[in-house]
């Protein structure tokens, strides 16, 4: 295992904040600056760059051409595109709250910013180490609810009111499954340590044998993904992260078609940016901590640490941007039923299967577990799904459907 980049790194925060060793109140003040500044200016600069991914990768799958006129291949036009947004004017409706109306996308980015420090990055590269960020990241990443509905009622305007409370029903359904599809990977873990659970899915005999060929693979075939709960508690947790950072296709509660932008019908110039900053960095957060749940987070073959992770963050940004460019928006009957009646039900099925399988692994080792996992437990998940979808169908017409126009 190779964690070079890593080491490097802590040994240099290391050295810098030892640099103030006469000075205790400037060393802790450095030592935060350490934690929270790289942290932050490398996420906006991811931000600004996943804004020209997006925009590219929305145009090859719709067929244009995408950002091309600002800087090489148009990758200026975020930097233009801030710009822009400082220079236009800040309007807020007379008959708003005002206070809450500037609080509300502050109140949006600071816990996105927070969750990020709860990431493991690389091995011992955490802003925010805590025996339970686990815990941390999904409490701190619910204040997104209150913010969204927030800035609909602030706006005294009836689109961003609808807005913003159905943003509240839609986050308050999808953070029950979100949270369950963790809490198999917390209890097979043992832990609410990110660290741990990231070592949990290493295989450690295989690490420590001496082969290469063992040491390539013990770094990857521990992932939680590649377990029958696992790969099915990571298809709950990504749909529903969609839904909690209002990507396609549940992005209701600001569908311009039809209730204008929803809570972000009033706001413009750098309060608009703030939001729409805010959204990329929850998703980079939702994208990290998945990471790190079921794809094994910083942990790779070769070169392990930040880059896996990093490689790993924006494959399932990728994703998403994949998932917008080909589907369509659901509606809110749609949203909430499948919250509900499927992603709930399965999600608590799921933590039946990993204790399944966790029990199997005691009694009669990890092949026998494995085989029997994926024979019964998913297939146990995969009837419970059909029978689900067939009870949630809705009811077909008798004969065929007649359409008439009023004269």
């Amino acid at each position: 295992m190779n964690n070079f980049i890593d080491y490097k790194l802590i040994e240099l925060g290391q050295w810098t904040v030892g640099l103030f060793n006469d000075y205790p109140v400037v060393q802790i003040l450095v030592h935060l600056l350490l934690a929270t500044l790289p942290l932050t200016l490398v996420f906006m600069g991811a931000f600004g760059f996943s804004t020209w991914l997006e925009r590219k990768g929305l145009a090859r799958i719709q067929n244009r051409l995408g950002p091309n006129r600002v800087g090489i291949f148009g990758l200026l036009q975020p930097l233009a595109d801030g710009i822009k947004m400082l220079l236009k004017e800040d309007i807020v409706p007379d008959r708003s709250d005002k206070l809450f109306h500037f609080l509300a996308p502050v109140m949006l980015m600071v816990p996105a910013f927070i969750a990020v420090g709860f990431l493991p990055l690389g091995d011992g590269l955490m802003a925010l180490p805590m025996d339970s960020a686990i815990l941390f990241f999904f409490a701190v990443g619910s204040l997104n609810t209150i913010a969204v509905f927030m800035a609909g009622w602030s706006s005294r305007n009836k689109y961003s009111l609808l807005g913003g409370m159905r943003a509240v029903a839609q986050m308050i359904s999808y953070e029950i499954p979100l949270v369950l599809s963790a809490v198999a990977v917390i209890m097979f873990s043992g832990s609410l340590n990110a660290q741990e659970i990231v070592a949990s899915q290493q295989i450690q005999s295989w690490l420590a044998s001496g082969n290469l060929v063992k040491e390539f693979f013990g770094q990857i075939l521990g992932w939680h993904i590649f377990k029958p709960w696992g790969f099915a508690g990571f298809i709950f947790f990504f749909v529903a992260a969609l839904a909690e950072a209002n990507r396609s296709p549940f992005d209701l509660p600001e569908a311009d078609s039809e209730i204008i932008a929803g809570h972000l019908t009033e706001y413009s110039g750098f309060k608009y940016a703030i939001f729409f900053m805010a959204e990329y960095i929850s998703a980079f957060a939702i994208a990290g901590i998945a990471t790190t749940l079921f794809l094994g987070g910083w942990s790779g073959p070769v070169i392990a640490g930040l880059p896996w992770f990093i490689i790993k963050m924006f494959s399932l940004f990728a994703v998403m941007i994949w998932i917008r460019g080909t589907l369509p928006r659901l509606r809110v009957d749609q949203l909430m039923g499948y919250a509900w009646k499927f992603l709930l039900p399965l999600a608590i099925l799921n933590i039946f299967v990993a204790g399944f399988y966790y029990f199997a692994e005691q009694q009669f080792g990890s092949l026998a577990a494995f085989i029997g996992g994926w024979v019964i437990g998913f297939g146990i998940l995969q009837t419970a799904a059909k029978g689900l979808s067939r009870l949630n169908k809705s009811p077909t017409l008798d004969g065929k459907r007649v359409y008439q126009l009023v004269e």
